[in-house]
């Protein structure tokens, strides 16, 4: 493999590793405020156990976010340096709004959150909160801002071969923006509340009978239960934008080779880049068409208008339906779970292990759609204005190699003892003795919905 191949490699593996981390710590800040904010009104010290459980989840999976992070930034210098010196005048200066306006405040605010809880003034302590949780949702509103100008560029005009900004509010505010920023936050929600959900339940499984669980699985479900249907609305507006700046991309993501009406929805297919066709096509007539242009008439452009400039089609095509796949399950689990905890106040047995076997589902679902965003760019890493080849690094492949084994040795041990210690912390909470009667009382005696405990 060559220096280009090696190079995307070695930043899918990054981003891949990186993204898991601000995915959760987007939305599990909101939660925490929220649990935070239902203690200080309620009083009821079942919130605060909830909040101090999941404030140690959210400081190890930032500290892994931050780290990652580093060496996303470092390698635009070291593997694609043609990117920063063709669009250094605009990918800095947002890269570094997001450091200024966001790292910085949830920097500065982290440090009372985990450790000023009996050293500052409650109302302070829940400031420090929800500004950490602020600081969280700019990170993503600066990074989803370049990104997406790199799929949907506009505001900047070519001298001698570089970009210079010419409007900055029209690169920020580009046409793919709202809906990719709409879809990485309901992402985030769903991400989270599934890993709150999922190792609540876990804790319910191996006999934790405190109530804290209880309430953070019916908080979590219900978020969850609420916010796929808004994600799934979210996302049919972001492939209507998608079709009209990137329809290569969706003619990738629909296996569509031949410009067509009434073009079916392939359920699955095996496509055959060297004939342009798919193989063992099972799909529904046209659905495609429907959901795409809301007529089932409507004309889908396929791949061979591009004339060879589309992305490469199995990876799109097969990573569109991961993600679409487990946003399915991600609905069944969470209105079956809320109804069983609306109706039971538990859930059964068999949908207790589901929920422990969903704890990450967010991330597949995550990473499967950025393999679809990031990929279905292809071969364009600016669209329509810079390829990918004409920024990868000059350096031996040999060199390339080397760095990206070692990425993903360091990365496997660190995912596997994040793993290892979340396991941890759940079977140590379930040591920790049970709260006195008393509190128990006061607790039971409020609702355990998210809107009366």
């Amino acid at each position: 493999m060559d220096a280009l191949i090696l190079s995307r490699l070695q930043f899918a593996l990054n981003i891949s590793f990186h993204i898991l981390f601000p995915t959760i710590t987007i939305a599990l800040g909101w939660f925490l405020f929220y649990f935070k904010i239902r203690a200080d009104i309620s009083g009821h010290p079942v919130w605060m156990r909830i909040y101090r459980f999941w404030v140690r989840v959210f400081a190890l999976t930032f500290a892994l976010g931050v780290v990652s992070g580093v060496t996303m930034s470092f390698q635009f210098g070291t593997n694609w340096p043609g990117y920063m010196e063709k669009a250094g005048n605009i990918a800095g200066p947002l890269l570094g709004y997001e450091v200024l306006t966001a790292f910085f405040l949830e920097a500065t605010f982290l440090g009372i959150m985990l450790f000023g809880i009996r050293r500052v003034p409650g109302w302070l302590h829940t400031l420090s909160t929800l500004v950490v949780a602020i600081g969280t949702t700019i990170s993503a509103f600066w990074i989803i801002s370049l990104n997406s100008w790199m799929h949907t560029p506009q505001g900047h005009e070519m001298i001698d071969g570089v970009l210079y900004a010419k409007d900055w509010s029209a690169i920020i505010f580009n046409p793919s923006f709202p809906y990719r920023l709409a879809h990485m936050l309901l992402a985030s929600g769903l991400t989270a509340s599934f890993l709150i959900a999922g190792l609540s339940a876990y804790r319910i499984f191996k006999g934790d009978n405190k109530i804290a669980p209880k309430i953070a699985l019916k908080t979590a479900t219900y978020t969850a239960a609420v916010l796929i249907p808004i994600q799934i609305f979210a996302g049919d507006l972001h492939g209507l934008n998608t079709l009209e700046y990137q329809p290569q991309k969706v003619a990738a993501m629909e296996g569509v080779w031949e410009t067509d009406t009434q073009v079916p929805l392939l359920l699955f297919a095996i496509p055959d880049e060297a004939a342009r066709t798919n193989h063992f096509e099972i799909g529904i007539p046209r659905l495609a068409s429907l959901i795409l242009t809301h007529s089932a008439e409507g004309e889908i452009q396929g791949l061979n208008e591009f004339k060879g400039e589309h992305p490469p089609v199995k990876p799109v095509f097969y990573a569109f339906r991961v993600m679409v796949g487990m946003g399915v399950l991600m609905l069944l689990c969470a209105w079956l779970g809320s109804y069983y905890l609306y109706r039971r106040n538990h859930l059964p047995g068999w949908l207790t292990r589901i929920f422990m076997g969903m704890s990450f589902s967010g991330w597949v679902a995550t990473l499967a759609g950025w393999y679809v965003t990031e990929v279905g760019r292809q071969p364009y890493l600016i669209s329509d204005v810079m390829k990918t080849s004409e920024a990868v690094t000059t350096l031996p492949a040999g060199n390339v190699w080397f760095s990206f084994l070692m990425y993903a040795v360091v990365y496997a041990v660190l995912l596997v003892a994040y793993m290892g210690t979340l396991t941890l912390m759940c079977r140590r909470s379930i040591e920790i003795e049970e709260i006195s009667s008393e509190e128990r009382e006061k607790a039971r005696a409020a609702s355990f919905s998210p809107i009366g405990a």
